[in-house]
């Protein structure tokens, strides 16, 4: 209670930076690991600040080192990253709600840190939100991605080439294990990436890998949705 109380007395940046300080150390090792398997997919230094900086979303940067090392085409990747990230869209016009008044290019600054974490942390908090809490809890989750990247990356230089060669296979590890927790709490996301996977399969004997994958993905997702809709319809 004193702790939160205290909170209360600083100013709204201020207990953004506070209250997001836990997402910045859950973003290290992300972070760290994206800036390695960036070095090993063969991305400058340069690229990869750069992806962190402009893109700065986990899951599409991991799925887009993927496509890079698989040799896809930029467009696919872009595509493939805004199907990704397009429930940002969403999370933006929710936290829109419950924040206050300010001026269009502001909310548009501040939608751009709009990550799952700080959406989770900026919504469950009471009452109306401060703009300055939400920079506060969105930039140093930010610094934490950017920064840690970097790190990732140099520490990567500084192990041997073929080590650093080797490492490509951490890409599917690393999707594995987003994956898999996903898989125990949600039964839908099983059938999802089954026929996903599928899809691409069949896809990749007559299309660009980036493409089989976006087109996998949205048939394996509109499929889904439509079965369910038109269960739950049959049920009523």
């Amino acid at each position: 209670m004193a702790t939160t109380a205290l909170l209360e007395q600083k100013k709204p940046f201020t207990r953004g930076l506070i209250t997001g300080a836990s997402i910045a150390l859950g973003y290290l090792p992300a972070a760290l690991t994206f800036g390695f398997l960036a070095k090993s997919t063969g991305l400058s230094f340069v690229e990869t600040m750069a992806m962190s900086i402009f893109v700065y979303a986990g899951a599409a940067q991991y799925m887009a080192l993927t496509l890079i090392a698989l040799g896809t085409g930029a467009l696919e990747i872009i595509f493939t990253t805004f199907i990704v990230n397009i429930r940002h869209l969403l999370m933006s016009a929710s936290v829109q709600n419950q924040v206050e008044e300010e001026h269009p290019i502001i909310k548009a600054i501040y939608s751009f840190g709009m990550t799952d974490e700080v959406f989770a942390v900026t919504t469950t908090q009471e009452g109306t939100l401060k703009t300055g809490f939400i920079f506060g809890v969105s930039v140093i989750a930010y610094a934490s991605w950017v920064v840690n990247s970097g790190i990732g990356f140099l520490v990567g230089a500084l192990l041997p080439s073929a080590l650093q060669q080797s490492m490509g296979i951490a890409l599917y590890a690393m999707f594995i294990a987003l994956l898999v927790p996903s898989l125990q709490k949600h039964r839908k996301v099983i059938y999802l990436a089954l026929s996903a996977a599928l899809l691409n399969s069949f896809f990749s004997f007559f299309l660009p890998s980036g493409w089989s994958i976006i087109l996998a993905t949205l048939l394996a997702s509109s499929g889904y949705e439509l079965i369910s809709r038109n269960r739950k319809d049959l049920q009523a």
